[in-house]
């Protein structure tokens, strides 16, 4: 027989316990919520100043000069991340169906921790083994070679998310599709990843972002360019390395070209995340 008051005395106790581990919680999730919108305020704050109509369509300027824009790096980062998107998203959308459907033994479990292995390398390896592979070989930098390190750097996330939204597909549904009579070849593409499909969306559109503001892997590939260049086989200007010369410069126009960058930069980061929060959501909205 259990004593009441020491029934009562501990549930007190507990529920204090869970009132000041609420407490706790919260207050760290602020913080790091403030700290994260101290940064957005902060960028948007410094970068405002620089961000205009001719920032945004001019060329930069020489050295010396005021004024200019970012306009060839936005325009070269589109290109290369295009890019990368369409080296990286038909592999790993393919390696993760693969993965979530027929992948057993031990292949697929070598392909699983080697990709989870690879979305922990440091992206400037990635820069430097696009070096090696495409730009020393041919003494030439280019936006190819940028686009190769960037579609290396999404597969991680790309595969194991296009596998965790095969994976959440009832099996009911293959099922139903296989007994009508379709092919296995069938039934995936036109009835698996149908309904995955917003979900591998949404991991594509993250790895868009993971790596729409790395710099490190530029710096041995695209290399730069002050020039209009749409030809991805030449070196190209990209945003983030605009954002890392013109920051470590001594002018003071320049740097507030960089903070202009920054913005522009983080404010398509958010732009991408929010929306892939959105076309993650529609499908339960529907439901």
């Amino acid at each position: 027989m259990i004593n009441k008051d020491v029934w009562d005395k501990n549930r007190g106790g507990r529920k204090t316990r869970s009132a000041i581990g609420v407490f706790l919680t919260g207050l760290c999730a602020s913080l790091a919520a403030l700290a994260l919108l101290a940064v957005l305020g902060y960028v948007i704050y410094q970068g405002a100043r620089a961000v205009n109509p001719a920032f945004l369509t001019q060329l930069p300027k020489p050295v010396g000069e005021t004024g200019g824009g970012v306009a060839n790096g936005i325009v070269g980062s589109l290109i290369t991340v295009a890019l990368a998107t369409l080296i990286a998203t038909p592999l790993g959308v393919l390696t993760g169906i693969f993965l979530a459907l027929f992948g057993r033994g031990m292949v697929a479990e070598s392909v699983r921790f080697l990709s989870d292995v690879l979305s922990g390398i440091p992206s400037i390896a990635i820069g430097l083994f696009a070096y090696t592979l495409l730009v020393a070989p041919f003494k030439h930098f280019s936006g190819v070679s940028a686009s190769v390190a960037f579609a290396v750097l999404m597969l991680p996330l790309i595969i194991r998310t296009s596998e965790e939204a095969v994976r959440s597909v009832p099996q009911t549904i293959r099922e139903g599709a296989l007994a009508l009579g379709m092919s296995v070849y069938r039934s995936t593409m036109q009835v698996i990843v149908p309904a995955a499909r917003p979900a591998i969306i949404t991991g594509l559109l993250l790895s868009i972002a993971r790596v729409a503001g790395e710099t490190a892997p530029l710096l041995f590939t695209a290399f730069g360019s002050p020039f209009w260049t749409v030809n991805p086989t030449q070196p190209m200007a990209q945003l983030p390395l605009q954002i890392f010369n013109y920051a470590i410069s001594p002018y003071e126009d320049w740097h507030r070209q960089a903070w202009g960058g920054a913005m522009i930069l983080i404010l398509a980061v958010l732009v991408l995340n929010i929306t892939a929060r959105f076309v993650f959501a529609a499908p339960k909205n529907r439901q």
